[in-house]
């Protein structure tokens, strides 16, 4: 594109009116070879304030432009790439503004690319803020751009846990790493990401790519990471066309599968078992327990994780199930909950979709978990029972299976609702005439045609002088427009009548607004029924958001047919408040309770779970063994020696004993077993997932590891400490249908081996 030698432009208007939109293009090279396979296409503005990216995309932001600025900035780079020559079999990377993302103008691009003699390989850059936003449109935009035959990558992973979340629902081409990862000293949270990364690679055969590769050392650590790309200033910076002296090569990106997970965007997740799943009959109350077991397991992985849920109507999100999905969304990396008439934010951070009655969803039970290592789902569906709600009983199946639930978290996620966005305001016509008799509504409104054919002044009255919001719509006009309005609504709205007839009520509505309110009165009026509804509207040019008590009730003409809307308006703010108020305090107890609760459960020296917690543990390892033909064995371990040390250097060093023996014994322990104090010297390590033939040969050698980790010395306070421990086993269902039986039994034999 070429730039215009005109005065730099100051404002976000001159450079989309001027088109001085133009792209910089930066290498990437095969880390292997030095080939440069690809660039990527940066957007720059023209010179002065504007110029940096950053700063043109913050000024459209605000203008409400973005929309524009993205469409020209990937127009810049298509038109800038065949320009310079950056043709097959070089890719291009181009960027797309998660914010519009949905809205990609993907046909005119695709004509551009078409166009171009020599081909034009893309990858579509996706970066880490569009995931939790908008991801029903992300999916349906991975979908648009491999149908064109173009690449997808997500941009800056690492940067935050989520994009680590949504690698399985992408399946992107090309894995960009943050640069930070190569250029920071490793630990912890780099092995994490990089464990996910390697993994995803793995199974889809991604490219790993690594970012900010600016010397020797950030190359080594960028091969060491796993990445055979890299883009930085090592290797170039960005420049207006290919390397001077470049030898260039192709970039071979792993073939597009057919079964991509957005084709599910339209079916529920129970449809998206095999056909092969065996189904299982369970009550609600079992249903239940499992979801809390995948509820913990999410809370397990943390922010790299996403849970996805059904609740078939809003009535079952309960306020226990409040407080649980309050922690998931502080603890992990992204939440959803969808059911008939559920909000678009059930709780703050909750994302959220009001099910239409129609919608197969609206007959099932589903929460899926996923995370890079681990996939789990309960794909439930009703089976239609009258009885008690605890016992009404369902066809379901708890499957592991990762491409199933891959695919099931993708068919809940492609119905969660868009942030809500204010709806543009239409022109609004001239006033008009008063309607004659018999006539069409046009303009201006007699309420007197809606009395008698002679109009009535005694009911025009009486809506002048009614301290409730009045007005009329009329439904057979586009846009269904206001027609009439009395004076109270008028101050309720904040502007004069002649700035409210022709437009429709959504102007009243805003951000803020609740998307269910706004469904239930479209349904209502498609339907030509009646409704009662509470909706946030906003007052005047300041916007000053006001509570709505809304009754809606049809007019029809002489055949039948709805005509209009008359609408009752009741300023319910200080309601509203005072109940907002009293769910506020009340969920503060809610939440005391259950830390209260919780400190019920746990055991306040080591932290560690108490008995109680888990034999709740238990009961659901116990269900899911059940369900896949595994054993579970309950050890119980006594210190032996531990009354001794408390003896000879008191009982704060005992203390720091009891400490030290639980983090061995996690650190000995699988992910998946359960680790709990009994109370005193004595705790409890539940194994689950054992296979049924050989669980007890299995407890028996972790038995054993167990003891010998727990003998080693312990230096406390400068004093060498050594204890013992004497370990019973038990195994479910051999010894024990439950967890007293289990317990019951291991203690005997710890006494045995004492």
């Amino acid at each position: 594109m070429t730039i215009s030698s005109a005065a730099p432009a100051t404002t976000i208007d001159d450079v989309l009116r001027d088109g001085t939109v133009h792209s910089v293009f930066q290498p990437i090279v095969e880390l292997d070879t030095g080939r440069v396979v690809a660039y990527e296409a940066l957007a720059r503005g023209p010179q002065g304030p504007l110029e940096r990216p950053d700063h043109l995309f913050a000024a459209a932001r605000a203008a409400g432009r973005l929309a524009e600025l993205d469409a020209a900035c990937r127009s810049a780079a298509l038109n800038g790439a065949l320009a310079v020559g950056l043709q097959a079999p070089l890719t291009l990377f181009v960027n797309v503004e998660p914010e519009v993302l949905d809205r990609a103008p993907m046909e005119e691009l695709l004509a551009i690319v078409q166009a171009a003699p020599g081909g034009l390989r893309v990858v579509l850059e996706i970066t880490e803020r569009a995931l939790a936003t908008r991801p029903a449109e992300l999916l349906r935009t991975v979908e648009r751009v491999r149908s064109v035959g173009w690449g997808v990558a997500v941009d800056d992973v690492g940067a935050e846990a989520m994009s680590l979340a949504f690698m399985p629902l992408l399946r992107p081409d090309v894995v960009k790493l943050d640069l930070r990862l190569v250029q920071e000293r490793p630990g912890p949270a780099i092995a994490e990401i990089m464990n996910a990364v390697n993994a995803h690679a793995e199974r889809t055969g991604a490219v790993v790519l690594a970012e900010g590769i600016e010397d020797e050392a950030h190359l080594a650590m960028a091969r060491a990471l796993g990445a055979t790309l890299g883009q930085g200033w090592f290797f170039g910076r960005p420049g207006p066309g290919p390397v001077d002296g470049a030898v260039h090569g192709s970039l071979v990106l792993p073939s597009q599968l057919p079964d991509t997970v957005s084709e599910d965007a339209d079916v529920s997740p129970f449809a998206c078992l095999p056909i092969d799943v065996p189904l299982r009959e369970a009550p609600k109350a079992l249903l239940i327990e499992l979801s809390k077991q995948l509820e913990r397991e999410a809370l397990r992985l943390g922010a790299a994780s996403v849970v996805a849920a059904t609740f078939q109507e809003a009535r079952h999100f309960t306020p226990a199930t409040t407080l649980r999905y309050r922690d998931l969304v502080q603890r992990t990396g992204f939440v959803c909950a969808l059911g008939e008439d559920l909000p678009g934010e059930p709780l703050p951070g909750l994302r959220g979709a009001a099910l239409d009655p129609a919608d197969p969803l609206r007959g099932e039970w589903d929460v899926t978990v996923l995370g890079p290592h681990f996939a789990a789902a309960l794909l439930a569906r009703d089976l239609g029972d009258d009885g008690p709600d605890a016992q009404r009983r369902f066809a379901y199946a708890l499957t592991y299976d990762r491409d199933t639930v891959v695919r099931a978290t993708a068919a809940l996620l492609a119905r969660v609702a868009p942030p809500q966005e204010p709806l543009p305001s239409p022109p609004r016509p001239e006033a008009a005439a008063p309607v004659a008799p018999g006539g069409p509504a046009v303009g201006r409104f007699d309420v007197g045609v809606l009395v008698s054919a002679t109009g009535d002044t005694l009911v025009q009255g009486a809506l002048a002088a009614t301290p409730s919001g009045v007005s009329i719509v009329d439904v057979r006009l586009p846009d269904q427009p206001l027609v009439y309005v009395n004076p109270a609504f008028e101050r309720l709205a904040g502007l004069p009548t002649s700035e409210l007839l022709g437009r429709n009520c959504r102007f009243l509505q805003g951000p803020d607004t609740d998307p269910a309110a706004v469904a239930a009165i479209r349904r209502a009026v498609d339907a030509g029924e009646e409704c009662r509804v509470t909706v946030l509207n906003h007052r005047g040019p300041e916007r000053t958001p006001w509570w709505n008590e809304l009754h809606l009730a049809p007019v029809t003409g002489p055949d039948g047919t709805v005509t209009h809307y008359i609408g009752t308006q009741v300023d319910v703010t200080a309601r509203v408040d005072a109940e907002r108020a009293l769910v506020q305090e009340r969920d503060r107890t809610r939440s005391y309770l259950a830390r209260i609760e919780e400190l019920a459960y746990t055991d306040p020296l080591t932290g560690l779970p108490n008995r109680r917690r888990l034999a709740e543990q238990v009961d659901t390892a116990i269900w899911n063994a059940r369900a896949r033909d595994e054993a579970v064995a309950l050890l119980f371990v006594d210190l032996v020696g531990f009354k001794a040390v408390n003896d000879r250097f008191g009982h704060a060093v005992g203390d720091e004993l009891l400490v030290a023996v639980a983090e061995r014994l996690r650190g000995r322990l699988r992910r998946n077993d359960l680790l709990a104090r009994l109370g005193g010297d004595e705790f409890l390590v539940a194994l689950t997932g054992l296979p049924e033939g050989t669980a007890g040969a299995e407890a028996g050698r972790i038995a054993d590891e167990l003891a010998a980790v727990v003998a080693a010395p312990v230096v406390l306070r400068d004093q060498e400490v050594v204890v013992r421990a004497s370990i019973g086993v038990s195994v479910w269902p051999e010894d024990g249908a439950d967890f007293p039986a289990l317990l019951h039994s291991a203690d005997m034999r710890m006494y045995a081996t004492r």
